[in-house]
This record gives structure tokens, C-alpha cells and sequence, in this order.
């Protein structure tokens, strides 16, 4: 009795993730938080700066998004009354 090669199996072709993403620098100032994101991408990414401020009786914020474009720069702001905790990015896809 011969027993055929059982045909191998090819590995399902795994597709890489288009890049994403605005790379974005923050800085923070005593209170003020000023951040730029640039988006080298052809898709649109919606940034949102987000602020915690320091003091428990400082209301945190939250930006509204702001769309980055295609090879373009945007700049957030932000504020506490007093000292910032921590200040941060968060992307979307448009």
C-alpha cells in the first residue's frame, strides 16, 4: 500500500496594519500644557489632549478632538489653575 504526500499547508497570508498615528510632543509649563502633534499618515487621526490637574479641587479637562490631517501639524492647549499631574494623547481614526 503507498501512502500519497499529504499536500502542505500554506500559512494564511497575516496583513499588516496600515501605520497610524500623529506623533505628538507635550509639554508641560507650570500650568499650562501645550502639545504638537504631527500626522505623517495618509489617514486622518482625531488627537484629544487630555489634563490631570494636581490638586483635588481642580477640575481635569478634556479637550475636544482636533483632527490631524495628512501630513499636517496641529497644536492643543490646556490648563489648570494650579499644578498639572499628567497630561496625555489619545488618537482616533476619522
Amino acid at each position: 500500500m503507498t501512502h500519497a504526500a499529504a499536500p502542505t499547508a500554506r500559512p494564511a497570508a497575516v496583513e499588516e496594519p496600515e501605520p497610524f498615528g500623529a506623533d505628538c510632543r507635550t509639554t508641560v509649563t507650570g500650568s499650562h500644557v501645550v502639545a504638537y502633534c504631527h500626522n505623517p499618515y495618509p489617514d486622518s487621526d482625531k488627537v484629544e489632549l487630555h489634563i490631570e490637574c494636581a490638586r483635588w479641587w481642580d477640575i481635569d479637562s478634556d479637550a475636544r478632538p482636533v483632527e490631524a490631517g495628512p501630513a499636517q501639524t496641529v497644536r492643543l492647549t490646556g490648563r489648570c489653575w494650579k499644578e498639572i499631574r499628567s497630561a496625555w494623547i489619545t488618537h482616533a481614526r476619522s
